[in-house]
């Protein structure tokens, strides 16, 4: 067996199973993992469940929160917010850490005491982000719909959804310490593959009680989705590698000779962020206009705004474009730092053939990488437009695509493809203890 090679299934398996460790960390990952589960379960008390479920029917803000939550928000479960408050905290620190020097130096100068510091600020972050959502959550939704809308209803709730919030986010870094990794990103997982059974199973009785036209509706849909898929796995596995020449050096008597290697660019570097923030910013003028109302200029300015960006819409579509190539943009901007890639290579008598270090150097990074996140934010806009053009073109699309869009197809197709990368990392860490052992 070579020992640098990729792990085959079969070998992947086969650790997980008989490794100790492995299979310490995978128990430890799905207990947690079911625990978060069972609490989406747990009901907030003092609500009307019956007129809350006929209330909410039309609420496209709760369709894609929903997603998130697997369900908690209509389930009205004391882990209703979920995971939400913490990733709208990282999202937060990433902006400020961006914008702020004093945070920006400690997370790249301060090494593992830095990175504590701004996770240690990110919980304050999402504890107060949990609260607000909370508060929000409490008097624009649910007051209306309790038993006793009285001052002690909106205490109690907003405690419960807040307690929630911060114990799944505590799950959520646990997975990451003693579990397989990824905590926030498999919390995400988990909710958006349980909403799958409820979206199947429409399809499935559309296929059953709608004859040979649905049969073949449906049909058309799974080929789509398959092929979604399978260009989403091609794309954020996609690369640019750029090749690298490391100089000639001379360690004591040992002379080490030019080394060719490569500087990997994905093509999506974003991932699904630009997505979500994208998502976001859309469903902002339907939440708005929920809480204002239509009454007064605001109002009506905000309501007018929410019909023309209705899910589906050709203005909604077009702002949707707009808004993920600008943040990919601005995520890259973020995770990339063209100039600080030039000065590492510098630093290590590395350099790109035919490419001065220095300036030269950098700004051929920040060509490569641009054009890099042009075609990236191309790709996400396609997987974007494509549900809601099968949603118009085949009447069955709306019924069988509600609540598993773009976003859900990449967190999911992107998250698994993190966890088998870091399953195979393990197994690797296995075969290097035992090497030792040996």
């Amino acid at each position: 067996m070579v020992r640098d090679k990729t792990p085959t299934a079969q070998e992947t398996f086969l650790q997980m199973a008989q490794a100790a460790g492995l299979r310490g960390r995978l128990l430890v990952t799905i207990g947690l993992l079911i625990l978060v589960r069972l609490g989406i379960f747990i009901p907030v008390p003092g609500i009307d469940r019956a007129k809350f479920a006929a209330g909410i029917q039309n609420l496209p803000v709760l369709g894609f929160l929903d997603i998130f939550t697997g369900g908690g928000l209509s389930a009205l479960g004391i882990f209703a917010l979920g995971i939400l408050p913490f990733i709208n905290a990282s999202i937060i620190m990433q902006l400020l850490t961006a914008a702020i020097p004093s945070l920006e130096d400690l997370q790249k100068n301060e090494g593992e005491a830095g990175r504590r510091k701004i996770s240690q600020i990110t919980r304050y972050v999402a504890l107060g982000w949990g609260i607000i959502q909370s508060i929000g959550l409490t008097i624009g939704l649910l007051r209306p719909y309790a038993v006793d809308p009285g001052i002690w209803f909106v205490v109690e709730t907003v405690l419960a959804l807040t307690a929630g919030s911060m114990f799944v986010m505590w799950i959520s870094e646990l997975i990451t310490e003693r579990g397989i990794g990824n905590g926030a990103s498999l919390l995400i997982f988990v909710n958006i593959v349980a909403t799958l059974p409820k979206t199947l199973g429409n399809g499935i009785q559309i296929a059953q009680t709608g004859g040979r036209e649905a049969i073949a509706q449906v049909v058309i849909l799974l080929v789509v989705f398959l092929v979604m898929i399978v260009g989403i796995v091609f794309v954020q596995e996609g690369t640019r590698r750029i090749p690298i020449i490391s100089a000639r050096r001379q360690v004591g008597r040992r002379l080490y000779r030019e080394r060719t290697s490569y500087l990997p660019l994905r093509l999506n570097q974003g991932g699904v962020m630009p997505i979500i923030f994208a998502s976001a910013v859309l469903i902002l003028p339907s939440s708005l206009a929920g809480f204002v109302g239509g009454d007064g200029t605001v109002g009506n300015i905000v309501s007018q705004v929410a019909v023309a960006l209705q899910p589906g819409s050709g203005p909604y579509v077009a702002v949707n474009l707009v808004l993920i190539v600008f943040f990919s943009y601005f995520y890259a901007s973020l995770i990339v730092n063209p100039i600080d890639m030039s000065q590492n290579l510098k630093k290590m008598g590395s350099s790109i053939p035919g490419i001065r270090p220095g300036k030269n150097t950098s700004a051929y990074l920040e060509k490569v990488i641009n054009r890099l996140t042009f075609l990236g934010a191309i790709f996400l806009g396609i997987v974007v437009t494509v549900p809601i053009a099968v949603e118009g073109a085949i009447p069955v699309g709306t019924t069988v695509f509600r609540g598993l869009g773009a976003t859900s197809l990449l967190i999911l197709v992107g998250v698994a493809i993190d966890t088998a990368k870091q399953i195979q990392t393990y197994v690797i860490s296995q075969r290097y203890e035992g090497m030792v052992k040996q």
